[in-house]
């Protein structure tokens, strides 16, 4: 018995074959969605050319995608309780396949906007119930290790989603960027029948909907962004237009928090953010999800319009942060289970900073070298915060507790990237007109001649467009600096081992002991 307990307590690196299953499962369904959320990028000259729309509008085909996943992510909580996470993770994988094809199919900017929305749905669901299957089987002292597992679809997304959706987009119709989901998705379908366990079969949840939060939450959301991305269109922020949206807005968030405070079974639990691990966790992952989302829009525009490549150039040049991403992801999180992340988020932080500063002075000829290169130390920055941040978040949290705070960091990252996404796209739109209208040169077609031209732009245009990406990704790099602050005041030691942490097959985890032999990595 004491040479199990031993065996038990004992950090390894593998990981037991029900756990391998079920991160194979989660992992595929994972990166369909969050490969959508970067496979598009470099296909929006295209559609902002085809469908003859500015960039504040083409935007909403990310941004719309990114807040319907934001929309979503607080009923995957409840739905898990009531229906079961094997049951969801279908459905959620259904609905993702059948947007995707949809997408496929649409005619105009507003029914692509609209399908991506649908997509989202689907989509949103996949990460949060991935993410909360392998938390609760993991435990807190290898959270770091196993959240490193999720963290794989984070690092291909950006890897493998601008070199797909450039090289579809270089050779094919911008179609098939969403039909290539379908195979993937159908796959991910037939494996989850198969091969993910059932969970809470015994314990389910009679909690009611709280349809009211719901109710508040979404069109909360809808609106802040929407005034956002009015900005852009009117070149105020004090229109009647946007004003109206972001008060009205606020209104219903501020609503919503008062609801999810004082309601028996709120939409969204706030009471982890009592934890101040948690509170600290969520505040790195806005900003994170902000800065990589926000520049993973605007990097493969700026390639192709101020530069004049190819949409798979555009890919193949977005690919060295995946990479750098990928190199340290996994040390990062088995050295954040040894010495707490405290030690290594900060160093990632101004690691991301220091590479995100020489975007700020770009131009049309910058070496592709130097590009290459910074966008490989960002990914090491990304690698050294993103999962141990979101480790950090996990610590101190009871099983009960996980699910419903995998939801919430879910939603704030995703939230984090919409607000972004929104914002650099107004940035973008008001920087290319004033710099023209500077340099004494009219563009046709405004903003939406610049980024749908066919054709390379001539250096008289392309200097000044070039001009207003390098003034944008200076709001990134504030953005980054922004978390650093909080990052001095993560954990600074090795999460606490638990009896009842992890569980043989990955099934639920009971409050008895820990079994012998149990999931260990």
């Amino acid at each position: 018995m004491p040479r199990t307990r031993a065996k038990a307590d004992t950090p390894t690196y593998t990981l037991s074959p029900a756990l391998r299953r079920t991160s194979t499962i989660v992992v595929l369904g994972s990166i369909m969605s969050i490969l959508d959320t970067t496979i598009v990028a470099v296909a929006l000259p295209s559609l902002a050319r085809d469908f003859h729309v500015p960039v504040t509008t083409i935007q909403w085909v990310a941004t719309g995608y990114l807040l319907a996943l934001a929309l979503v992510t607080p009923v995957s909580g409840w739905a898990v309780d009531r229906f079961g996470a094997k049951r969801i993770w279908i459905m959620s994988t259904a609905l993702f396949v059948i947007g995707s094809s949809l997408c496929g199919l649409a005619w105009s900017a507003n029914s692509l906007i609209f399908f991506r929305v649908l997509q989202g749905f689907g989509g949103g669901m996949l990460l949060p119930v991935g993410q909360s299957i392998l938390a609760r089987a993991a435990g807190p002292q290898r959270m770091g290790r196993v959240m490193s597992i999720i963290g794989v679809p984070m690092v291909m997304g950006p890897i493998m989603g601008p070199v797909i959706g450039g090289l579809i987009v270089s050779n094919y119709s911008w179609r098939w960027i969403f039909y290539i989901n379908v195979p993937i998705g159908i796959i991910t379908l037939i494996l989850s029948a198969r091969w993910l366990p059932k969970f809470d079969t015994d314990q389910r949840s009679t909690a009611p909907f709280d349809t009211l939060g719901f109710c508040l939450l979404s069109p909360g959301l809808a609106l802040l962004l929407y005034a956002l991305s009015e900005v852009g269109t009117t070149g105020s922020f004090t229109s009647t237009s946007v004003l109206l949206s972001f008060i009205l807005g606020a209104v219903l968030m501020v609503g919503f928090i008062l609801r999810a405070i004082n309601a028996k079974h709120p939409l969204l639990d706030l009471h982890p953010f009592k934890n101040r691990n948690f509170t600290i966790g969520n505040i790195c992952i806005f900003v994170i999800g902000a800065t990589l989302f926000g520049s993973m829009f605007l990097l493969p525009i700026y390639y192709q319009v101020a530069r004049g490549q190819e949409a798979w150039q555009a890919g193949l040049l977005m690919a060295p942060q995946g990479i750098g991403a990928a190199c340290i992801m996994r040390w990062a999180g088995a050295v954040t289970d040894r010495v707490g992340p405290r030690r290594v988020v900060p160093f990632g932080i101004l690691l991301m900073a220091a590479a995100t500063l020489p975007l700020a002075f770009v131009t049309t000829s910058t070496s592709e070298v130097l590009l290459a290169a910074t966008l490989f130390a960002r990914g090491l920055g990304l690698g050294l915060t993103m999962m141990p941040v979101t480790a950090a978040a996990y610590f101190d949290l009871s099983h009960a507790e996980i699910p419903k705070a995998s939801t919430v960091m879910n939603i704030v990252r995703t939230i984090g990237g919409s607000v972004a996404t929104a914002l650099f796209a107004v940035v973008l739109e008001r920087q290319i007109v004033s710099n023209l209208t500077a340099a004494g040169i009219k563009a046709p077609g405004g903003s939406a001649g610049i980024v749908g031209a066919t054709e390379k732009l001539p250096p008289a245009v392309a200097d000044p467009v070039a001009a207003a990406f390098a003034h944008t990704f200076w709001w990134s790099f504030f953005a980054i600096l922004l978390a650093f602050v909080p990052t001095l005041f993560l954990p600074n030691h090795a999460p606490v081992p638990s009896d009842a942490s992890t569980v043989d097959s990955g099934d639920e985890p009971g409050p008895g002991p820990r079994v012998a032999g149990a999931m260990s990595d």
